[in-house]
């Protein structure tokens, strides 16, 4: 949904800002050793984690032992309601994964498979810098689309796509007027439970 949350973009920023006050950004390791190009922190009841152990949620932010900050209810908000408009009713989201772009980083194609359940839908929010967003399929040798995503956008999938292959074109320099130069990205999940 082309602009879906630009109006709210300034007050996610500021939320953000916060969330990583408490956890800051990070640069995690895979399961393989490689450290990710992209910065993460997480907020909601769960966050999404992966090192050298493999990828999890987990209650508690590992950096601080404690538990990620809570879930703005502008966030499920925003979540909930483009759920619904793409025909997904009753979303509450468990988990934000924040992603923070800089120019030349990447998300490469993957699953999101570590959910309890894929009964429940992905909703992504894109703020600050443009990026090439490929959406493939439910193998990875599909040929992804590649859709350009700008402030305020938002991306819905589920259903029998929900486990379809995605990630982030590597990033090109720019400057933004809200975000500088880097994008940041939402990612809501249900996580931890069918209901």
């Amino acid at each position: 949904f082309r602009r879906f949350a630009v109006e709210n973009a300034s007050s996610i920023l500021e939320m953000i800002t916060e969330i990583a006050k408490v956890s800051p950004f990070r640069h995690m390791v895979t399961p393989g050793g490689y450290q990710m190009s992209v910065a993460m922190t997480n907020c909601g009841l769960a966050g999404w984690t992966t090192d050298r152990r493999g990828y999890r949620y987990t209650n508690v932010d590992p950096e601080r032992g404690a538990a990620w900050p809570p879930m703005p209810s502008l966030f499920q908000q925003l979540a909930g309601s483009a759920a619904e408009r793409a025909g997904f009713l009753d979303f509450q989201p468990d988990s934000c994964l924040i992603n923070r772009y800089q120019p030349g980083a990447k998300l490469s194609l993957h699953q999101d498979r570590d959910e309890k359940s894929y009964d429940f839908p992905i909703v992504s929010v894109s703020l600050g810098l443009p990026a090439k967003f490929l959406f493939g399929g439910l193998t990875r040798t599909e040929r992804p689309r590649r859709l350009r995503l700008e402030n305020g956008d938002v991306v819905v999938w589920g259903g029998p796509s929900r486990l379809a292959f995605h990630g982030i074109d590597t990033l090109a320099d720019g400057e933004h007027p809200l975000t500088g130069r880097c994008r940041l990205n939402l990612t809501f999940r249900k996580a931890l439970a069918r209901n």
